[in-house]
């Protein structure tokens, strides 16, 4: 098991190398001056010549990227051309609203869209399955910040169940956080549910087709534990990868949802660095996603090893 750890961590590494060549070579190899880019269209020769030198874009191009890989294992991800902020203060500060909105979508995903998918399996061709795949051709059809408007007409403006926008962070009460975090939340995961249950349910029934199902039944054992102990747990592997997939979703949806709800996190942060082509910011977050993407992958990749032994060797 430990070898299998190892051989997996190892991988990671020539991947996330290429993903910081990529980010380098981003704004150095895109047509025009990188200095110009950065300092607009009214910049003198001299502000050029200082923005050059800052960056070291006088020197080798290997020289460069030395340079700048050295700084990043620093942890040094630059300055804010437009704050004139380090970049990574300005992540550390906006990270707390992303992870609490991503953690609360995957765990209310999840909680939902397995028994969904077990649920439509198992029933399969009723009325059940039937609501189960409407409900996921709607979540993979409708754009999330249409649904994001939805809710917030339904729940926020007619009913006044919860804010329009805004955040409180955990600390601030759980009850708070809860009644800004839900809706964003929910908003996240009716993309992330549809993906869930369409594959959970897919999955099961070709489980449910095996011999070792059908002995299960006929020695008696409860339906509860022939669903959830024998045939969920051999149909896991192929949901869990498509729960690491479905993370690219939830990236890009946390880039909408942030901007519809008025949410200050990484989202937004990015969103405004584009606007602004505040580039160290926008390289800052192509490594951090990328990072969080490969991270993802690697955990999901490791709890195969824990619902199929054979894949340890």
């Amino acid at each position: 098991m430990l070898g299998y750890i190892l051989r997996r961590i190892l991988a990671v590494i020539p991947v996330m190398l290429l993903v910081a060549v990529f980010v380098f070579l981003l704004l150095r190899l895109t047509p025009g001056d990188p200095a110009a880019i950065i300092a607009g269209d009214m910049a003198t020769p001299a502000q050029l010549e200082r923005i050059r030198e800052a960056m070291g874009l006088n020197q080798p191009l290997h020289i460069q990227f030395v340079t700048w890989l050295g700084r990043l294992m620093q942890g040094d991800l630059g300055v804010s051309l437009i704050s004139n902020t380090p970049v990574s203060a300005m992540i550390a500060d906006r990270m707390g609203p992303t992870f609490a909105i991503a953690i609360l979508t995957i765990l209310m995903s999840v909680a939902m869209a397995v028994p969904m998918g077990v649920l439509a399996a198992w029933k399969h061709r009723s009325g059940a399955d039937y609501a189960v795949m409407t409900f996921s051709v709607l979540g993979f059809s409708v754009p999330v910040f249409v649904i994001g408007y939805l809710f917030i007409l339904i729940f926020s403006l007619k009913l006044g169940w919860f804010p329009v926008q805004g955040y409180t962070p955990v600390g601030s009460g759980l009850g708070a956080f809860l009644s800004n975090a839900f809706l964003p939340a929910l908003t996240l995961s009716t993309i992330y549910i549809a993906l869930i249950a369409r594959m959970t349910r897919a999955n099961m029934l070709e489980v449910l087709g095996e011999d070792y199902i059908r002995t299960a039944r006929a020695k008696g054992a409860p339906e509860r534990t022939v669903l959830f102990r024998h045939a969920l747990k051999n149909a896991a592997v192929p949901i869990l990868t498509v729960i690491g997939s479905g993370f690219a979703l939830l990236i890009g949806g946390v880039v909408v949802t942030e901007t519809v709800f008025n949410i200050p996190g990484i989202g937004r942060l990015t969103v405004d660095a584009i606007l602004a082509r505040d580039y160290p910011v926008i390289q800052a977050m192509i490594l951090l996603t990328s990072f969080l993407y490969v991270l993802v992958n690697l955990l999901i990749d490791l709890s195969y090893s824990f619902f199929d032994p054979r894949i340890r060797y």
